[in-house]
């Protein structure tokens, strides 16, 4: 809470929405290479057409899906990084007598374009795929697997089509805790790496960044933010899930 009330103090509400530009512009295509990629993976995991996938199935057909995404991912949260911790340096210097800090970057497309020109080009955007993949991996396949899993505890069995809209938004929300509680650590040391400074980095690589925050800060830096996230992935994928399920049902 003191983190919204000092942003919203320095920015005032734009600053609560600093750097989602890139995500934002995203999420439609992420969303729907991640269905679709799980829906290929569910044919090819099916046994027979019609049949529903196990709850063993499903985390499989999750983790394809989470390999998938994570070359989407990879890049467009790292201009979301970039530009957020730009806007937190930027306030941490904002008090009476403080050095004012330069702002290096002025948006998403600069963001991308500074990366580019300085940083080894296409390969410095997606600079943290390795720990990107080690997160949306595993993160998925929790979360689809954990979504078939209350659905067949709710509807008591496999068949699920009879399930309403109340209980496919709890399996949702449910879904999307099991993804951050099964990966936020590596989410943190992700999002570390990706704001690294590319001429004098602080950490060597992914275990090099886990080891210091764990050295420094203790198991709790590897859990910063993880309320914040917890709230905000709940409702976010309670509303993804039923959008995807009336969807599907629509086009039948």
């Amino acid at each position: 809470m003191d983190a919204v009330r000092q942003t919203l103090a320095a920015e005032g509400p734009r600053g609560l929405y600093k750097g989602m530009g890139a995500p934002l512009a995203t999420v439609a295509v992420f969303n729907a290479v991640l269905f679709t990629v799980r829906g290929q993976m569910e044919t090819l995991l099916r046994s027979e057409p019609g049949v529903p996938l196990t709850v063993g199935q499903q985390v499989i057909a999750g983790a394809g899906a989470g390999l998938a995404v994570s070359f989407l991912a990879c890049p467009t949260e790292l201009i979301k990084c970039r530009l957020q911790a730009q806007s937190a340096m930027a306030e941490t210097g904002a008090g009476a007598g403080a050095v004012a800090v330069a702002v290096k970057y002025g948006g998403p497309m600069d963001v991308a374009k500074q990366v580019l020109k300085s940083e080894g080009g296409a390969r410095g955007l997606f600079k943290g795929l390795v720990p990107t993949m080690a997160r949306e991996i595993p993160g998925n396949a929790a979360m689809f697997g954990v979504y078939e899993a209350i659905k067949q505890l709710l509807a008591g069995g496999q068949d699920t089509s009879e399930l309403g809209r109340g209980s496919l938004m709890a399996a949702g929300g449910l879904a999307g805790a099991a993804f951050w509680a099964a990966v936020y650590p590596t989410d943190v040391v992700k999002s570390v790496l990706q704001v690294d400074d590319y001429k004098n980095p602080k950490f060597s690589g992914s275990v090099d960044a886990f080891r210091k925050i764990l050295a420094s800060e203790g198991a709790k830096g590897l859990y910063k933010g993880f309320g914040p996230a917890m709230s905000r992935s709940i409702p976010a994928n309670a509303a993804c899930f039923l959008a995807y399920e009336v969807t599907r049902s629509s086009l039948g």
